[in-house]
């Protein structure tokens, strides 16, 4: 079936000017033009739509999120309207109740974040055991970074009072006695020990998460930390062809051999719309829960500076393994010191191993970057580093990253402005399910810098509406290394496309974030239609 849409405002992201019409036919953009020149093609086969000017752009490519992670949302309780442990209390046992939840069985919550609670403390495994004495618990920090577990929980994943903290991570404990929060690689390493849901109650939200990502015209998404957990959930849904949105896995880089064993036909190219495109690290974690890596201290704090995760000699084996397999490497990087010790490692192989290292070839990519700093951008630059900036922490942790880094370094988060004085290529994310994937709030976070509390948060990083947008189309395209087929209208790519019902280039920038996404098509076809 040919289709052409026209009558509209077209934002191609190409040169070509005076597009008010395209064609597409097999799911490829196969004529850019004017109206007139494009509704020649039409045919006895060819379905007109007419756009009655809205607006039609490449559909958004999110850059780095955890897919099964906002499907598995679906089967847990949500806590992120919760304001205080007594709440946090009833949304459990309402969620128990509801459910029909038996005694014994685990009950997982997301969202929960000590910053919202008037409390302004981490809930410990003593409240927790008073809440649900019978169950269980999993309380997932928004950030997925840390989180509380009841005693239940402790006891069957086999943390006691004599378990020691891991490397890179936190077991808390006061007095000798664990609390129940664990913190980063305490905390990553053991919620893998969670039982998973089954594959049938899997399957019904992943349905659930792909609407959730057209629904924000996405039409690309991210598995940012494929485990070996995962591998048995993504042949399934994989071997029968049950996504339309394209898949880009990262891989931690302990299972590459499995991934490459059970996923043959997928590396670094699609079947049925899954790829696996390289290795995913992480080297700190979260500055609004205090465990970024940073060069200067925390505020109010004379020596903590965070900690990192990883040593320089298992970044390294990392990265040389992603070079060897001529995978991309993506690393987790929050705060500057483990910015800085990106850059250092990749500098380092570079200059040993310039024969084999290409930066063109595995394009790193430095996911988050909140707190990279401006004088760092040189080097980045230099090494070909992508920098994939979660910048709705602006308006999300604004107010948190004032409090903890001091309104200077604070308002540096998510430095695009200075990328882009530099040519630096970079992109925009979500990190979902830590915020929902809305690709125009982002937009918006993007060009107006405002925080929940209405301050202005570092004015000299905004950037215009055009290249906030370029950030989650064809910059985003660049990253996986998809330019050529996705993240602008142009004769030959993808059928990739969204509708908007206005026009964000000419929309108040104060009102992007209200603009609608209408329809979003996959490879041609409509996959999520708001009217």
């Amino acid at each position: 079936m040919r289709k052409i849409y026209f009558n509209g405002n077209f934002i191609t992201l190409e040169d070509k000017k005076d597009v008010n019409a395209i064609l597409i036919e097999d799911g490829i953009i196969k004529k850019v033009g004017a109206e007139d020149e494009i509704l020649a093609y039409k045919d006895n086969d060819t379905e007109l739509i007419d756009l009655n000017g809205k607006t039609m752009m490449p559909s958004f490519i999110d850059s780095h999120s955890h897919f099964i992670a906002v499907a598995n949302e679906f089967l847990q309780v949500s806590l992120k309207e919760c304001k205080s442990f007594d709440e946090i209390r009833d949304k459990l046992i309402e969620y128990k109740n509801r459910n029909n939840i038996e005694d014994g069985k685990w009950i997982i919550a997301n969202g929960y974040d000590s910053n919202n609670l008037v409390e302004k403390k981490n809930i410990t495994k003593k409240e927790l055991d008073l809440f649900l004495p019978n169950n269980p618990v999993v309380l997932q920090h928004q950030s997925g970074h840390n989180g509380v577990m009841n005693s239940l929980a402790l006891n069957q994943i086999g943390i006691t009072d004599g378990t020691e903290s891991p490397e890179g991570g936190r077991i808390e404990k006061v007095n000798g006695k664990i609390t129940g929060y664990l913190e980063e690689n305490a905390f990553i390493q053991n919620l893998k020990k969670v039982p998973m849901p089954t594959i049938k109650d899997l399957k019904e939200a992943i349905k659930k998460a792909e609407r959730t990502y057209a629904s924000y015209g996405i039409t690309t998404v991210q598995e940012g930390f494929l485990a070996k957990e995962l591998i048995n959930i993504y042949q399934e849904i994989i071997n029968n062809n049950e996504v339309r949105l394209d898949i880009v896995g990262y891989v931690d880089k302990n299972i590459i051999e499995d991934a490459e064993n059970n996923f043959p036909k997928n590396i670094k190219k699609y079947y049925n719309h899954f790829k696996i495109n390289g290795i995913k690290i992480f080297l700190d974690g979260s500055p609004q829960a205090r465990t970024a890596w940073m060069r200067e201290p925390y505020n109010n704090d004379t020596n903590y500076c965070g900690y990192g995760t990883m040593s320089d000699e298992d970044v390294e084996k990392a990265i040389k393994l992603a070079v060897e397999k001529k995978l991309q490497i993506l690393a987790h990087c929050n705060g500057d010191r483990a910015s800085k010790q990106y850059i250092d490692v990749i500098e380092k192989i570079k200059n040993t191993e310039n024969a084999k290292y290409d930066s063109q070839n595995i394009r790193p990519v430095l996911i988050h970057g909140q707190l990279l700093g401006i004088d760092q951008l040189d080097e980045v630059k230099k090494l070909g580093i992508i920098p994939s900036f979660f910048v709705a922490h602006v308006y999300y942790y604004g107010d948190v990253h004032i409090k903890n880094f001091g309104m200077e370094r604070a308002s540096r988060i998510s430095s695009a402005g200075s990328s882009l004085k530099k040519e630096i290529p970079f992109t925009f994310h979500q990190d979902s399910p830590v915020i929902e994937p809305n690709m125009l709030e982002t937009i918006w976070c993007a060009v107006n810098r405002k925080t929940k509390d209405g301050l202005s948060l570092g004015k000299e990083e905004e950037i215009n509406v055009l290249d906030a947008i370029k950030a989650v189309t064809i910059n985003a395209a660049y990253q996986y290394f998809e330019e050529n087929e996705k993240g602008s209208i142009r004769e030959g790519k993808k059928a990739d496309l969204i509708i908007l019902d206005k026009n964000p280039l000419t929309e108040e920038k104060e009102n992007i974030k209200n603009i609608k996404v209408l329809e979003t098509i996959k490879d041609g076809e409509t996959i999520y239609r708001a009217y």
